[in-house]
């Protein structure tokens, strides 16, 4: 749903000091078995056009439903919006958009997914005047998408881009020649929606006259093949899959003119190119394009003229290194100005850019940055046009945390609107007048609270009061944060997760937990899930958890972030390497048991730590590691490393499948079979490597799961083994 306050729903525990004869233990089956630290959310806000309502939708009665306008001030029901009770068509939503007047909605249900994001289920459009429920076709379709006019709705089927009429029920195909594994319309390959974290390929026009849709060749990018396993004879899943260096789709930019019944071609020159972003301007008819060339180091942002599929530039960008795509370009109404993020001055920031551009000649520009400071802004929450304030989240404060804030369109009059501590994840209304503050810390679990902008009003939504009670009786540690230097002169952000009875004058095996990948953190003060509750567990069999931020990651800039272009894995490694070094100095630490464990990205960087650095590290978990950057996607890898043509030496020396004979110490490797992400075959090839070189190892595989192995049983299972096997190695 779009303009919705969400709520986001964790498994949760708290850290409350008791005296050891109150405090029980608790076990694995708990966390991943029982529900017994099963965490309270609350309802999702689809926040409507007046700004102080939502809708709820809720199941009178067998088979038929109703979607309610609950006062979002006061959490009561005002008025019924529509109800499925007399209406012959009998269905359940399983997600509903509105339209923009708010007069229908698009229903989806029985939906099927195709990759980790997209999928495609039956829709329906409601109108919720006439009170009709109506099939858009017969089959499954993916993203279906009223007109802003509501006369229409746009949707891919098989690869091809339709148009259904509300009124008549007739559909007109917009293209013909989508083919699985060829051409894609209306849609994105693989890589652009597991990299560029986008799904559906078209959009509307502001006025519905256009229809703006990518077409995707991907004839020539290699196939990759998966065994699925379950019947008499296995099957095989293909897909295109471009790796590092090789051929990527050919995308194109069209634009269909609904009147005219007919696409122009956007006149970009042909050649290794990326559009992450396509976005309607408020100018009529036309359409912003973002464009990255192949080393993703030169950002241009286009228009287009949708009658003639003219394109000009507006703005560009050049970096040194690479740079990050993100939904923070925002179009102001009646100006010809937009708001944007970029990190050209070091930090991502604020910038207003006016381009003062119609007829697609003018140069005359005048550019303001908003915000300013050595931290990052993270994402642009909403704008208050009329106002003219800007509503954010950054890490002013502190990486470990992210927080709200509001400032003008002149930069004056910044407030920050979370001054508690904690993270503060932030879903802000339709009118700019209520927000969801999802709030925590590393050791209290998140409380769901709806404030108001400019006043000290708010609701509390769920406090998860009840769980607060059940876990001040087990055993949860305190997590303590701090910052150590490394021998390149920076200071990491660390935390260390301390048994509740913690003796100063014992030794304790440690266990570090990392990610370590571009821009991603581990080091929060907010709450984790599974994984925090598996660390206290772990804490309280007597281990230390600790993890560490270091070179690469995200919120500090982007000198620090951007430090590891060329060597993923080097810099890493030596900060993780002196990092454990640090913790084998202190008192409480027995230097002789540190291990290491980490996912996807942080299963790359346990297995380099047990290759490079086992004289410092004891033993390594790795799940579902990239072992080879070789082998993984080319939009991601190609961002930090270029390709492999060009960057040879930096694949090959910090990739731990080719220092496999360094490993000494207890290694345990798992992995889904079914991962589209990350291959299996990282880990085969892994395995291949550790045989000839003699090196022994341990393994787990777990038949058809994919990269987040998410299912209940496995992921028991899962960490039973990982339990089991650091009880007995570390």
């Amino acid at each position: 749903m779009k303009n919705s306050i969400f709520i986001i729903v964790f498994l949760g525990t708290l850290f409350t000091p008791l005296s050891a004869q109150e405090k029980t233990n608790f076990s694995l089956e708990d966390i991943f078995k029982n529900g017994t630290f099963a965490a309270k959310g609350a309802s999702s806000f689809d926040v409507l056009n007046d700004g102080i309502s939502y809708a709820v939708l809720t199941s009178p009665g067998k088979d038929d439903w109703k979607l309610s306008r609950v006062n979002l001030a006061t959490g009561k029901d005002t008025q019924e919006i529509f109800t499925s009770v007399g209406v012959p068509t009998k269905i359940f939503p399983e997600s509903y958009t509105f339209s923009k007047d708010e007069n229908y909605l698009i229903v989806t249900t029985v939906s099927e997914k195709i990759y980790r994001h997209s999928s495609k289920s039956l829709a329906y459009v409601v109108d919720i005047k006439l009170r009709t429920i109506t099939q858009i076709g017969s089959e499954k379709i993916m993203y279906p998408t009223l007109s802003p006019d509501n006369k229409s709705v746009a949707f891919v089927k098989e690869n091809n881009l339709y148009i259904f009429d509300i009124s008549t029920g007739n559909i007109q195909a917009i293209t013909s020649d989508g083919k699985r594994n060829q051409i894609i319309n209306g849609g994105v390959d693989w890589v652009y929606e597991e990299e560029f974290s986008m799904s559906q390929g078209f959009e509307w026009s502001p006025d519905s006259r256009h229809i703006a849709f990518f077409r995707f060749d991907e004839s020539k990018v290699k196939e990759f093949s998966m065994t699925m396993f379950g019947g008499l004879y296995p099957s095989e899943e293909k897909w295109k899959y471009p790796k590092a260096g090789e051929d990527n789709s050919v995308v194109d930019v069209y634009i269909y003119s609904v009147q005219k019944n007919k696409s122009s071609r956007c006149n970009f020159p042909s050649g290794d190119q990326y559009f992450p972003r396509l976005k309607w301007t408020n100018e009529p008819g036309i359409l912003s394009i973002q464009h990255l060339n192949r080393l993703q180091n030169e950002w241009t942002l286009f228009f287009g003229n949708a009658d003639n599929g003219l394109i000009w530039e507006i703005l560009s960008e050049k970096n040194a290194k690479f740079i990050d795509i993100n939904d923070n370009l925002n179009f102001i109404k009646n100006k010809n100005c937009f708001v944007y993020t970029s990190e050209k001055n070091g930090y991502n920031h604020i910038y207003l850019y006016d381009y003062k551009d119609k007829s697609g000649t003018s140069k005359s520009v005048q550019e303001m940055r908003i915000t300013n400071g050595n931290w990052d802004v993270l994402n642009i929450n909403g704008i208050d046009e009329k106002a003219g304030i800007i509503y954010y989240t950054s890490s002013e404060i502190s990486a470990t945390e992210d927080h709200f804030y509001s400032i003008h369109f002149d930069g004056k009059k910044k407030t920050h609107l979370t001054p508690q501590i904690g993270n503060h994840t932030i879903a802000l209304g339709k009118g700019n007048q209520y927000y969801t503050d999802i709030t925590s810390t590393i050791n209290t679990p998140n409380r769901f609270i709806l404030k108001k902008i400019g006043s000290n009003w708010h609701r509390d939504l769920e406090l998860n009061t009840d769980l607060i009670d059940k876990l001040s009786k087990y055993n949860f540690g305190s997590t303590e944060f701090g910052k150590m230097a490394v021998r390149a002169g920076d200071t990491l952000n660390y935390y260390i997760m301390k048994p509740w009875n913690f003796d100063a004058s014992k030794k304790y095996p440690v266990l570090m937990y990392v990610y370590g990948g571009p821009g991603a953190n581990t080091v929060r003060n907010s709450y984790g899930g599974r994984n925090y509750l598996w660390h206290q567990l772990l804490t309280e069999s007597g281990y230390l958890v600790v993890s560490v931020d270091g070179r690469g990651t995200g919120h500090r800039g982007e000198q620090f972030a951007k430090s590891t272009y060329l060597q993923l894995g080097k810099l890493e490694l030596e900060d993780q390497t002196d990092a454990a070094k640090w913790l084998g100095e202190q008192s409480w630490v027995d230097a002789s048991r540190i291990g290491i464990w980490g996912w996807s990205f942080g299963g790359y960087m346990s297995s380099n730590c047990l290759a490079k650095s086992s004289t410092v590290f004891k033993t390594a978990i790795a799940v579902a590691p990239v072992t080879n950057w070789r082998y993984y996607d080319n939009i991601y890898t190609e961002r930090y490393m270029r390709t492999p043509k060009e960057n040879g030496d930096g694949y090959d020396q910090n990739s731990p499948i080719n220092f496999v004979a360094g490993i000494k110490g207890n290694f345990l490797l798992i992995h889904g079979t079914g991962d589209d992400n990350v291959h299996f075959q990282n880990s085969i090839e892994m395995v291949n490597a550790m045989i000839k070189a003699g090196v022994k190892y341990d393994s787990e595989y777990y038949p058809n799961r994919n990269h987040g192995i998410g299912d209940r049983a496995a992921q028991y299972h899962l960490y039973r083994r990982m339990t089991d096997y650091l009880l007995e190695k570390l």
